[in-house]
């Protein structure tokens, strides 16, 4: 997630040695050390052999060789896991003439050490591969304190945490641990917009322990910011169900991936999704083991967050496998579900399980928040409507006397580019753009509301999806001065904002922004 580059002593083959993202601490020693086809990788213990495997399938593809991988020996590539008593995902890497070390301390710190490694190899294909001699302290800066650092600049005071999806489940569940034993990590990414030009081949994941997580919100708390999780359901399920596959209507029947979608690795059984989009493999709302899944899920992320808002999704969840599934149908009939001809009773079916949920966070003092979605087919007594999809759904939650929290995608998602034809790849890839003007012109108060329907509109909100983002730089990029127009929005009455003379202010601010080192737009126009 972190993207810089260093570049120190020239080293045997001249190779300049480069590193990305850029390592907490290099120390250059004297000599290499040179891997043959007869170096053996020695693994601390069976868990590492997956980094083994990763580093092994490597050199296959682009050197032409492999590695015995053993459990001793006295020279080689080591590869050790520590005794996990920090959850941050830290490594170090020492090699000399001898040998290469990496100690992580979790298993993903150390197959992050052997990132580093792969990156000290020489770009020439050869069958002796010469790294120099160097010792690596590196763990990753925690990125997300920053972003919350950079809405408290703002004065800006919530942060939509969104943990779960179709390509990663993000936070720890203590019952349920192939959530992030599985369920955290993919085999690979599609390059550039769905549906990719190829693969990048990566094995991608991680996730937030539970103490990671409460160390994050007590950080925000000090900044007067309140965190908000997300966990979603029914849809955008397919890394729970690569996971637990119970959870889905059809657990035998593989995970469907379009042909077209560059995919790495096997395409038999739930897989973790290697692309972006909507799938129509979702939790199953006919089994009651759904249901306990998730409070026994909600039970555990309620507490690690003090405020009183839960986020459920509720968006973009398919109804194909609800409509050909025994026990859904069984579900719908029990209840007493009739379609009409707005809709069949399948989108009935979804109300049920949102209003279900629903139940169980009030029971526990937590107020359900969802995207418009779940207007469709009768609102949640009590729920909380996000209105994405345009205006229109917080405006009729409004005038359902419904609190609604405006998101609209035209004003509000900065995963949009900032300009026409920017050669970032972004979601929207030339499609639509969202330049800063925009975003000020935002009246987040529909003004066809009256006035005690506008009384329930709780705020604006921006959405920063990072599909396209891979480097904090990026999700700055993306960032502002956007985040300066949306605190506007939200803090200054509609009458006093002029953009002319915002624009003004912003330069002084654009010149903060260069003294914290913020990588804006501005600076890469």
């Amino acid at each position: 997630m972190f993207l810089s580059l260093l570049s120190i002593n020239t080293y045997a083959a001249s190779q300049e040695l480069a590193i990305v993202p850029k390592p907490k601490s290099i120390i250059p020693g004297k000599g290499s050390y040179t891997i043959t086809s007869q170096t053996p990788i020695v693994i601390g213990s069976e868990e590492d052999r997956n980094t083994a495997d990763f580093f092994n399938q490597y050199l296959r593809n682009y050197y032409g060789f492999e590695l015995a991988v053993t459990k001793g020996g006295a020279n080689g590539i080591f590869i050790t896991t520590g005794s996990f008593k920090t959850d941050i995902q830290g490594y170090q890497l020492i090699s000399d003439a001898n040998s290469v070390r990496i100690i992580g301390n979790t298993r993903a710190g150390t197959f992050y050490g052997m990132q580093t490694l792969i990156q000290l190899l020489p770009v020439t294909k050869s069958t002796t591969l010469v790294i120099p001699a160097v010792q690596i302290n590196d763990e990753p800066a925690e990125f997300i304190k920053k972003y919350i650092d950079y809405i408290a600049l703002h004065k800006l005071n919530f942060f939509h945490w969104h943990l779960t999806d179709d390509q990663g489940w993000r936070i720890e569940i203590k019952k349920y641990p192939k959530l992030t034993d599985v369920g955290a990590w993919r085999n690979g990414t599609i390059i550039g917009p769905y549906p990719g030009t190829g693969n990048d081949g990566l094995h991608y994941g991680g996730y937030y322990t539970q103490e990671q997580v409460k160390e994050i919100v007590a950080y925000a708390a000090k900044r007067h910011v309140e965190v908000i999780p997300e966990i979603e359901m029914p849809g955008h399920a397919s890394a729970a169900i690569a996971a637990y596959p119970y959870l889905s209507c059809f657990p035998g029947q593989s995970t469907f991936v379009d042909a077209k979608t560059p995919l790495n690795g096997s395409r038999e059984g739930k897989q973790v999704q290697q692309t972006w989009g909507v799938f129509d493999d979702v939790f199953c709302a006919g089994k009651e083991s759904t249901f306990g899944f998730l409070e026994d899920v909600v039970s555990e992320v309620m507490p690690l967050f003090p405020s009183k808002y839960f986020h459920v999704g509720g968006d973009e969840s398919p109804k194909k496998h609800w409509e050909k599934c025994p026990n859904c149908q069984r579900r719908i009939k029990d209840l007493k579900i009739k379609g009409d001809k707005k809709h069949p009773a399948e989108h009935y079916l979804q109300s049920y399980f949102i209003q279900r949920m629903e139940k169980f966070l009030n029971k526990n003092g937590k107020s359900l928040i969802g995207w418009d979605e779940i207007l469709e087919g009768g609102l949640a007594p009590n729920a909380i409507v996000m209105s994405w999809r345009g205006e229109e759904g917080g405006i009729a939650a409004a005038k359902e006397n419904h609190f609604v929290i405006m998101t609209p995608g035209s004003y509000a998602y900065f995963d949009h580019q900032q300009e026409k034809h920017d050669d970032s790849v972004t979601f929207s890839n030339n499609r639509w753009y969202l330049p800063i003007e925009k975003v000020y012109s935002w009246k987040v108060v529909p003004q066809v509301l009256s006035a005690s329907q506008k009384h329930f509109i709780m705020g604006p909100q921006a959405n920063l999806w990072t599909e396209q983002m891979k480097s904090p730089a990026k999700v700055e990029y993306m960032l502002f001065p956007r985040i300066a127009a949306l605190s506007e929005v939200g803090w200054t009455q509609q009458a006093n904002r002029d953009f002319a003379e915002f624009n003004n202010r912003l330069q002084m601010q654009i010149k903060r922004y260069d003294l914290w080192g913020v990588n804006h737009f501005y600076k890469n126009k």
